[in-house]
């Protein structure tokens, strides 16, 4: 799921090496295709719903904010050329860019930003992202290039909140955004423009020649869904994928040939993100802390990140990224102890009563489903080492694997589950309203488990208050201890991101936000071009 600042293919293109570029046939050159492989489809292409991985890159590369990240994490314009930030904070003047054109040909004004505003913060529209826009006291256009923002208090998102995608009013102004055909169909003024998208196939983009940062050099962006990592693998030995992220496995002990090495580059770096078992604490079983607190102590978190990452991975306590300065390390995992699971779910009244080798409760043994999404190798890897440990203590775990659509639309915001195994891809500002404050609980929303705790609400809205860096820092860690203390997550590990790419790509470059910052200036060489437009 994305982050506040769509960073443009965060997720897909990974951290890379610059490649020196000698003249001549090798010069920069207009064409070709990059064929990337996802597990799973898009949701919607409504930028303001787009609230998974696979829908927020495509946005990425269709839509623009007024600001967004540069290669050093720095906030930059975007389709703000610029911007004032007066009375303290509280007033954030936006001057846009002029001669900005939306796909369609008509220019991009003020009226854009509005409207988008106004469906963010419009309880009708199923938006995970309404919480950013809640604190604006007003929003004032004096001209078609200007908007001015006044917030109700000093918040300290606001100017990363506004990477936002636009959207565009003249389109969309009477349109219910729920069920509009947009989805499938988006207009933005992007680098790339929507050509055609085969649901469960492929999504297809083509360059958008009017960029106003510059025409993108690779003509076409073909967002293939393979949802399974075997069947990615296959592409990648015959070539039919340019960019895909490997698995452990592969990475470790398949792919280190002479055809991988000829053809492929493959890197290795912190991930930023982590992954998580979720619980639906609607359900009477999950309601009892002393059970989510057993389940910790019985999975065994190491020996899962050996097992499956083969080291390429670590623990994680909490909610942030572990490099993130707000990332408490004074929180640290519990041991593996099944004895103290058990002591711990006896105290919360489960017991072996009938001696079938479960535990019950009210005459009904402790089971749940585990539900996970199709094609992730390492996360249904990960569901059955859980089940494993899970029986050894006496619960009893179904495993449901679930198409990434299907999962997200009709099980996790319908609320129709009891656990489940999903990853976050995390913000570069730690702010995580949206995730766990009580009041983000509606369909569509990402407080999907129902988590409610008065005193993270209060330090969620406190943190939003203060610039102040250190108290910030103090605000986030005592969140973290008390998510980790509380178990509404089984936090489980951060796994390394392993990218491997085909050579044939030049321009890429190292950042420490990765390589997606410019990818409209990567190339291939006309002599190693393979499609056409």
């Amino acid at each position: 799921m994305r982050s506040k600042i769509p960073l443009i293919l965060l997720a897909v293109f990974f951290l890379s090496v610059v490649r020196i570029v000698p003249a001549g046939e090798n010069a920069p050159s207009y064409g070709d295709a990059i064929i990337v492989s996802s597990i799973g489809d898009a949701r919607t292409l409504v930028p303001i719903l787009a609230s998974d991985a696979s829908s927020a890159e495509i946005c990425g590369m269709v839509f623009n904010g007024l600001v967004k990240y540069d290669k050093d994490i720095n906030i930059v314009s975007d389709l703000a050329e610029s911007w004032d930030i007066l009375d303290g904070g509280l007033v954030i003047v936006f001057h846009l860019r002029k001669g900005v054109k939306w796909h369609d040909g008509v220019l991009f004004t003020s009226k854009d930003v509005v409207f988008t505003y106004r469906k963010l913060v419009d309880p009708g529209v199923k938006t995970p992202y309404s919480g950013d826009f809640e604190r604006i006291l007003k929003l004032e256009t004096p001209d078609d290039y200007t908007v001015a923002v006044t917030y109700k208090e000093p918040f300290s998102p606001a100017l990363s909140s506004w990477g936002m995608w636009i959207m565009p009013e003249h389109i969309l102004k009477d349109e219910d955004l729920n069920k509009t055909s947009f989805g499938r169909r988006p207009v933005g003024t992007g680098p790339y423009k929507f050509k055609t998208w085969k649901t469960g196939e492929k999504i297809e983009l083509v360059s958008n020649h009017d960029y106003f940062e510059g025409r993108p050099y690779i003509d076409r962006y073909i967002y293939r869904i393979i949802p399974d990592d075997a069947t990615v693998f296959l592409e990648l030995q015959t070539q039919g994928v340019d960019l895909s992220a490997l698995s452990p496995l592969q990475y470790t002990r398949q792919t280190g040939n002479n055809f991988f090495s000829e053809h492929y580059t493959k890197f290795k770096y912190p991930g930023s993100g982590f992954t998580y078992m979720a619980y639906n604490l609607s359900d009477a079983k999950f309601q009892d802390i002393r059970v989510r607190q057993a389940i910790n102590y019985t999975v065994n978190k190491e020996e899962m990140v050996d097992a499956i990452f083969f080291g390429l991975g670590r623990v994680t306590t909490g909610p942030y990224m572990m490099e993130s300065w707000a990332y408490n390390k004074d929180v640290v995992p519990v041991p593996y102890d099944p004895g103290k699971a058990r002591v711990l779910l006896g105290e919360a009244g489960w017991r072996d009563s009938d001696g079938n080798g479960y535990l019950d409760k009210d005459g009904k043994d402790f089971e749940f489903t585990l539900i996970v999404n199709q094609g992730n190798a390492e996360r249904l890897r990960s569901a059955e080492m859980i089940q494993k440990y899970l029986k050894d203590i006496g619960i009893r775990v179904k495993i449901r694997v679930l198409e990434w659509s299907a999962l997200i639309n009709d099980f996790l915001n319908k609320k129709r589950f009891e656990a489940v195994l999903m990853g976050w891809s995390l913000a570069r500002d730690p702010d995580n309203f949206d995730i766990w404050h009580s009041s983000k609980t509606r369909e569509g929303e990402f407080n999907f488990i129902g988590y409610k705790n008065t005193e993270v609400d209060a330090l969620l809205e406190e943190a939003r208050r203060t610039f102040d860096r250190e108290r910030r820092r103090a605000i986030y860690h005592r969140i973290h201890e008390i998510l980790y203390a509380e178990q509404p997550y089984l936090f489980l590990y951060s796994g390394e991101a392993l990218p491997i790419v085909n050579k044939r790509f030049r321009n890429v470059e190292v950042s420490p936000i990765g390589i997606g910052y410019n990818f409209i200036k990567w190339y291939v060489p006309k002599s190693e071009q393979r499609y056409s437009r």
